[in-house]
């Protein structure tokens, strides 16, 4: 759903909240030059492209889709210097040369990094990513297609059209995330060939939430191990449910939900044994076209004072922000209808986690606009940002930005 920008205080512009290198602020050297390390990836020698200025690049390119691999070098090294030595002139690399520095460096390290900073943003002042004392997120996964070479096919699968119609035109890789609703952070993000389903990628991702938050979910992620899986986080769960669930009504509360018992097996369900004591709430949406019959969640917060029925069922239709995070990605950062560039499976890898990087960057620094101007995260333009970003980065300074540095 499109939504209007919401202005600033008077007199400024999101520009104004640029400080130097925004994505090496968000990534700071330190840990870049920690993480090579620990994988063993540190550059053995001087070389034209160090393992450090690869992390940088790969993340960059994610910011210049529709530009050639040696034009996001350039625009890279002009623009922050201070990645090489200092008063040396840069080397844009011939094509292989980039190539090969990136088979170097490997995936690995950037999946690390990614996890260790890719987290949850918003603080108590971040206006729509709390409900009472829960942070709220969400999970759900899509696709990226990737370039039609015969080792990605391989690997990754394509995705299969109506009868004699053949297959989809390029691979795919399928990921899953976690999505921060009040600031559109995508985080615990996993990725696997189109063939591993999206349930099967949850099992990794779930284990990333956290006491504190309360996690939303469709239908199609509930399973038994699932719900035990998050429930075990310590994170509190709103989850829609199928509609062919055995739910007896065990309890009535007073807000019109009741308790109900989870198992696993019907043979578990006759002996009383390994349940899981659920709250759920069923409610309809009257005169929504299209609406189903009637909605079920169940959730993990048995007491309905501090969550009420209604609200939850009003909480639960929030869930959508992520599929705006998801097209923020994949239309806005991405491009288009534009693949990922990389021609090895290895590589690909690579690149989508530098992808998910670029746009926790630039989410970061909406997210710092938001504070600033007081408004929601979510109704700034996130392709305004994109567009200011990449219109910035060559004209940044050479001197490297702090980490410490925060907009006053």
């Amino acid at each position: 759903m499109a939504r209007t920008a919401a202005r600033l205080p008077d007199g400024s512009r999101i520009t104004d909240y640029i400080s130097l290198g925004v994505v090496a602020r968000t990534f700071p050297r330190a840990q870049v030059d920690e993480v090579l390390e620990r994988t063993g990836k540190t550059s053995a020698r001087q070389r034209d492209l160090p393992a450090h200025v690869v992390v940088y690049y790969i993340i960059a390119l994610a910011l210049y889709m529709q530009a050639s691999y040696r034009e996001v070098l350039r625009c890279l090294l002009e623009g922050v210097q201070w990645l090489t030595e200092r008063n040396v002139e840069p080397k844009v690399a011939v094509r292989s040369s980039i190539s090969q520095a990136r088979i170097r460096l490997g995936w690995e390290p950037i999946r690390q990094l990614h996890d260790e900073i890719v987290q949850p943003i918003a603080t108590r002042a971040t206006v729509g990513a709390w409900y009472r004392q829960w942070r709220v997120v969400s999970i759900d996964g899509s696709t990226l297609d990737v370039p039609d070479e015969a080792e990605n096919k391989e690997v990754f699968g394509t995705q299969a059209q109506a009868p004699g119609h053949g297959e989809t035109a390029f691979p795919k890789i399928r990921f899953v995330s976690l999505c921060e609703q009040g600031t559109h952070v995508l985080f615990g993000t996993r990725m696997a060939p189109y063939t591993v389903g999206e349930v099967t990628l949850a099992e990794e991702v779930l284990p990333v939430l956290k006491p504190g938050m309360l996690c939303l979910a469709d239908r199609g992620f509930y399973s038994y191990q699932l719900w035990k899986l998050a429930q075990g986080t310590g994170a509190e769960l709103v989850w829609r449910l199928r509609k062919d669930l055995v739910l007896p009504r065990e309890k009535a509360l007073p807000d019109g939900s009741f308790l109900t018992t989870f198992y696993e097996t019907p043979v578990d369900r006759r002996k009383g044994r390994n349940g899981i004591l659920v709250r759920v709430v069923e409610y309809t949406l009257e005169g929504i076209p299209d609406a189903e019959p009637i909605y079920r969640l169940a959730t993990t917060v048995l007491d309905p004072n501090p969550a009420p029925a209604k609200e939850l069922a009003a909480l639960y239709h929030e869930r959508w922000e992520i599929e705006g995070a998801f097209d923020e990605l994949k239309t806005h950062l991405r491009g288009r209808q534009i693949t990922l560039r990389s021609k090895t499976p290895d590589l690909v890898i690579q690149e989508f986690y530098g992808l998910m990087m670029a746009h926790f960057a630039i989410r970061g620094l909406m997210h710092e606009a938001a504070l600033k101007g007081e408004v929601d995260p979510d109704r700034l333009s996130f392709l305004h940002a994109v567009r200011v970003i990449r219109r910035k980065m060559a004209h940044f300074a050479s001197l490297p930005p702090s980490e410490e540095v925060r907009i006053p």
